[in-house]
């Protein structure tokens, strides 16, 4: 694996590119998010096919997968934020060159399916992203997850601190890495398998019954990565549960699972599917205590120019 890299961090009035790696474009919900970039003071950029659709994908493998690769090349732009997620990314990942990636060294920001580029770009590029706010839902330009993205594009505000639910407890540091469930599940046994060795492990998903959590969470400790981490931080659990099972709740589950591990854990943290969706550096150093419930960031994922 590549030694880690920051990513360069952008400039008031910055050429942003909007990417489509994934599921088809919503039309209004692009605008809008075109029009949030502006309100934020930087330059949204994208190419006229970006609406093209393919069945559930923004278009066939190469254009998604041009597009991306062109965003990445182009001088002109100093960072890149996902339309959406969907499904898409896995269909791409051998036509990218992570040594374009990293000599560019631009921001790429998404979440969901992005994860598995999120992931990609830190095992084989070597290069820290941003798990974040993209642009598949309205955000207010004054809200939380508008001010965190922008703050973690330029690398400026103070640390941020994530707050939730305390479910182990202890305090440790380590480099922050995960993202959607299902996703980094679905990197084991690729290129791009998340290493879990000496992070906080951060996990999020959406529309997922129990039993399903329950299958990914052990395909993850039965690979050895859940007994790796130094901590858990467990994200927003959008629409997740089975009303079929009310002995076998949510919490209770992450707590048989996790809590043995010895490890601090918090739930219900500020990222993911839910609201707020706050950003966080992939890569990026942090602090758990869960003893307060609170992850502290003590690092970005970009450096001044």
């Amino acid at each position: 694996m590549p030694a880690l890299k920051k990513a360069r961090a952008i400039r008031p009035g910055a050429v942003i590119g909007i990417a489509a790696p994934a599921g088809v474009v919503d039309p209004e919900r692009l605008e809008a998010g075109e029009q949030l970039l502006r309100r934020l003071g930087f330059e949204p950029q994208r190419r006229c096919d970006l609406m093209e659709r393919r069945g559930y994908l923004a278009g066939d493998d190469g254009r998604r997968a041009d597009e991306l690769m062109e965003l990445v090349r182009d001088p002109k732009v100093e960072a890149i934020v996902c339309a959406r997620g969907g499904y898409g990314c896995h269909r791409i990942i051998s036509r990218l060159d992570p040594q374009v990636f990293r000599q560019a060294a631009k921001p790429l920001v998404g979440y969901s399916d992005i994860t598995t580029l999120l992931l990609w770009q830190r095992r084989c590029a070597g290069l820290m992203g941003i798990h974040g706010p993209m642009l598949e839902r309205e955000l207010g330009v004054a809200s939380q997850a508008s001010t965190s993205l922008q703050r973690a594009l330029t690398g400026t505000g103070p640390p941020a601190r994530l707050p939730g639910v305390a479910l182990a407890g202890g305090w440790a540091e380590g480099r922050l890495v995960g993202g959607s469930l299902s996703l980094v599940v679905a990197s084991l046994g690729t290129p791009w398998e998340i290493d879990t060795r000496d992070s906080i492990l951060m996990l999020e998903d959406c529309a997922e019954p129990t039993y399903r959590l329950d299958r990914m969470l052990q395909q993850l400790l039965l690979a050895g990565k859940l007994q790796m981490a130094v901590g858990v931080g467990i994200g927003s659990m959008l629409d997740c549960g089975d009303e079929r099972y009310p002995d076998l709740t949510l919490e209770a589950l992450l707590k048989e699972t996790l809590v043995p591990l010895g490890i601090p854990v918090i739930a219900d943290l500020p990222f993911g599917h839910g609201e707020p969706n706050l950003a966080w550096p992939v890569g990026g150093r942090a602090a758990i205590d869960g003893d307060r419930g609170e992850i502290e960031l003590l690092e970005s994922a970009v450096v001044a120019r």
